[in-house]
């Protein structure tokens, strides 16, 4: 079996993926009304948010289908959106504004750059019709963990905007206080930090960011965020889901919670990827961004010297090892590491063996 060191999908534990084989259900019965609300609360528990103030809502597809959906059925029609961009994700969110016709205004910064807070202030200040600031938390583009508090604390201070989080590459393993970060709404998926399988995705979103939304036109028929909360509030769906993802997705959440929680799974993150950059050192190969820069998640890092990408992915996978190019322009410098699924020091220790075959010290 090889082991999975890209940014998702991940290697799934033996109960997880036991979960995909339960008994085939019809979405119309109450025994998936039961699965599908058990998954809603679960989420929701993950950081401990009240189900009368908050509602997650789940959906077929993947995490990209649930920042189209949270974009398209939180900004109100005559609304803007501040986007950040510093990495691939955060131009996804820009792409699915252009799409919908959606006003928006983009704050764009190279792909290794931290958000410049005073140019976030300046157009605050300039855009009074901005309604919300949309943001990646962790953009896998880099492995850069956004500073999420500072630009809330500047929002909080020019009209108290609230935020709308892509944190589907964070979502179970890093920090996020839905309430003092004033975030309306964030996107995730099930198969990154959560360690259930692609095919399902969701929105945690305010209940009070949806009521000014519920008499206004929808942008979109599958993604619309509020039909899902409505029907799902009455114990319904509106479309057909993934039945099968949904039992994984159970499962996973489950095991997250006997594991301790999403504070557990961050240290278990850290642990691994610190014995990565620790062992790297000595390979000379650098990382990217400072470790106070990076998320747990997921870090990038400049390819050795001598040796393309493809070659080093290539001689890893004969070993078992999946890992993961830049994207874009840096494609021919970076690689990167993720640790999340079902992996252990264990298997570290075997990966780093295995670079240290192709990568003479």
């Amino acid at each position: 079996m090889n082991i999975l060191l890209n940014p998702g999908p991940v290697v799934l534990s033996k109960r997880v993926r036991n979960a995909l084989l339960k008994p085939d259900l019809c979405h119309r019965e109450s025994e998936f009304v039961e699965l599908q609300n058990k998954i809603r609360n679960s989420l929701l528990d993950v950081y401990g948010l009240s189900e009368n103030k908050w509602a997650a809502v789940v959906f077929t597809g993947s995490g990209t289908s649930a920042m189209e959906a949270m974009i398209t059925s939180l900004v109100p029609l005559h609304g803007k959106v501040l986007i950040i961009e510093n990495g691939v994700y955060g131009e996804r969110l820009t792409k699915i504004a252009k799409i919908h016709n959606i006003d928006h205004v983009v704050i764009h910064h190279e792909w290794e750059e931290e958000i410049n807070i005073e140019n976030l202030n300046n157009e605050l200040k300039y855009h009074k019709e901005i309604s919300h600031v949309a943001i990646v938390q962790h953009e896998t583009t880099t492995g850069r963990l956004n500073n999420i508090k500072e630009v809330a604390d500047v929002c909080k201070k020019n009209r108290n905007i609230s935020l709308l989080v892509d944190a589907v590459s964070s979502f179970g393993a890093e920090e996020l206080k839905f309430d003092e970060w004033n975030i309306a709404a964030c996107a995730s998926t099930a198969n990154k930090c959560l360690h259930g399988v692609p095919g399902t995705s969701f929105v945690v979103v305010n209940r009070s960011a949806t009521k000014s939304m519920a008499a206004t036109s929808a942008r979109t028929l599958y993604l619309n965020l509020i039909e899902y909360l409505n029907a799902q509030d009455n114990n319904k769906t509106p479309y057909t889901q993934s039945i099968q993802t949904f039992y994984a997705l159970d499962e996973a959440l489950d095991e997250l919670h006997e594991q301790g929680g999403w504070k557990n799974r961050q240290k278990k993150y850290q642990s691994l990827i610190d014995l990565v950059r620790t062992e790297f050192v000595s390979l000379k190969i650098k990382p990217c961004l400072e470790i106070n820069e990076s998320s747990c998640v997921l870090n990038s890092f400049y390819l050795p010297k001598g040796i393309n990408y493809n070659k080093l992915h290539d001689e890893l996978k004969k070993d078992g090892f999946i890992i993961y190019a830049g994207q874009g322009g840096l494609k021919k410098s970076f690689f990167r590491i993720s640790c999340m699924g079902n992996i252990f020091e264990d298997d570290i220790k075997r990966f780093i063996s295995a670079v240290k075959k192709i990568v003479k010290p």
